[in-house]
């Protein structure tokens, strides 16, 4: 992309985001500011709003992170008119605003291949191949921009999916919150891709979290980017990326944290490379946080944010190469496992991990093995993770998982798929959200265009449009 190309795809990005300001509550009455609350005091009557209704897109994906900007980047390619909410300043969910700074599972074809090759040309990656590669956040953010305004895609940031609302089992409308008040949006299909499941769950779906039907979690992470004095001196600490990478940092940098006297919460703490003397810190855990309830999330941004800043004050006391070492930024927003499972058409399971299961209407072939952190910090200190005894063979995810059981018009994408606790921790990963996403997207258009719902749509008249898309990268 030339620096005129750069330049229109920024002005139509700002474009589209200022669209998603159009739509304005009607305000409240006088009387109706005044505080309602029952005869015990315990419960708040929160008066009624009338709110203009945005009818202008065919799909509403809610939450961009990896799934969610490759579903509408993919839905706008595909012809469809497409509005993008986002909670957090920036597109790319954990990769972005969690600091992720990895990407497993990657060697999938379409919007993966696309977007390794673009980060390459900005010279943003690090690695050789497809596969556990690192990655700048700040060039992953600018370059998610500037492909969703190429593709048309409406986006509008700071924006939290508040409210969903139903016609029968059909999903009709959303209801979001923002810095513009509460806004109502209407359209033939949803996806949800907030990770979390925040729209299937108030939309009425069932779902599960964690290992049984509410926790105990994986645990939380808050990354770090560091900048070290020279990244060469203190090679043996780094973790390898790419296809030939030599997976050999954690020992070393272990060793290097018992010298400088701290004891991370994640047992098997270690470096990243992101860009000359920048580096990834992943050292911390926060176990048995219910991702769900704002106040643990909270406590447990707090409690990791303080044991970043021990673990590098630690480091830095050291001296020698780690003298001067900096924290450059915290993320916005914890790294998060563990969320909420929607109930789809079908259920991915440990069962079909074991034996490699294939599927008429694949949409992916997983192959990152189950990873579960450790549950608790008793559990840290026998294993920082495990496979639960399950020894994986690659699997294929089904279009099925990824539509909601409960609420017909509603797609998933991403981590809050249709599945187990078992198999979640090997879908989880974000090379498979993408291509989630992409058949997620291509779906949604489909249905969208043929005034059906999602699970109407057969997996062969999504595939050539999968494949279609595809030509264009």
């Amino acid at each position: 992309m030339n620096t005129q190309e750069n330049s229109l795809s920024r002005r139509n990005f700002l474009s589209a985001a200022a669209l998603g300001a159009m739509v304005a509550p009607v305000l409240l009455a006088d009387d109706d500011k005044k505080l309602s609350v029952s005869a015990d005091g315990k419960i708040f009557n929160e008066p009624a709003m009338a709110l203009p209704l945005n009818s202008d897109a065919d799909v509403i994906v809610c939450g961009a992170g990896p799934a969610g900007v490759t579903a509408a980047i993919t839905a706008a390619r595909a012809g469809a008119k497409v509005r993008l909410f986002e909670l957090h300043g920036s597109l790319g969910g954990v990769w972005t605003s969690s600091l992720l700074g990895y990407l497993l599972d990657f060697d999938k074809p379409g919007f993966n291949v696309e977007l390794v090759r673009r980060l390459r040309e900005r010279d943003a990656i690090n690695g050789g191949g497809m596969n556990g590669l690192s990655y700048q956040p700040e060039e992953m953010k600018l370059l998610l921009e500037e492909l969703c305004a190429a593709a048309g895609v409406k986006v509008q940031l700071h924006t939290r999916v508040a409210a969903a609302y139903r016609e029968g089992r059909t999903l009709a409308a959303i209801v979001t919150e923002s810095k513009s008040g509460r806004q109502a949006w209407k359209a033939p299909v949803f996806i949800d891709t907030t990770g979390d499941g925040d729209l299937g769950a108030q939309a009425g779906c069932e779902f599960e979290i964690g290992r049984e039907k509410a926790c105990p979690c994986q645990p939380m992470t808050m990354y770090a980017l560091l900048v070290v004095k020279d990244v060469t001196q203190i090679a043996d600490c780094i973790h390898g990326t790419g296809d030939n990478g030599r997976h050999v940092g954690p020992k070393a940098f272990q060793d290097t944290l018992k010298r400088a006297g701290v004891t991370p919460s994640y047992g098997h703490a270690c470096l990243f490379p992101i860009h000359g003397n920048l580096v990834l810190l992943m050292a911390n855990h926060e176990y048995g946080i219910n991702a769900t309830d704002a106040a643990q999330v909270t406590e447990a941004t707090l409690r990791a944010r303080g044991e970043v800043h021990q673990i590098v004050r630690g480091l830095r006391k050291l001296g020698g190469p780690w003298d001067g070492l900096q924290i450059a930024a915290t993320p916005a927003q914890i790294g998060v496992r563990d969320g909420r499972r929607i109930r789809g058409r079908y259920i991915v399971t440990s069962e079909d991990l074991v034996k490699g299961a294939t599927q008429d209407d694949a949409v992916v072939r997983a192959t990152f093995p189950v990873d579960i952190h450790a549950l608790s910090a008793e559990d840290n200190k026998k294993s920082a993770y495990g496979n639960a005894g399950v020894k994986m063979k690659p699997y294929d995810i089904p279009l099925r998982a990824l539509i909601a059981r409960d609420v017909d018009g509603l797609m998933l994408a991403g981590r809050c798929i249709s599945g187990d606790f078992i198999a979640h921790a090997s879908y989880r990963v974000t090379g498979n959200a993408v291509a989630m996403g992409e058949a997620a997207g291509a779906t949604a258009a489909v249905a969208a265009k043929s005034k059906s719902a999602p699970h109407d749509v057969p997996w062969s008249e999504v595939k050539p449009v999968i494949e279609k898309v595809r030509q264009r990268i």
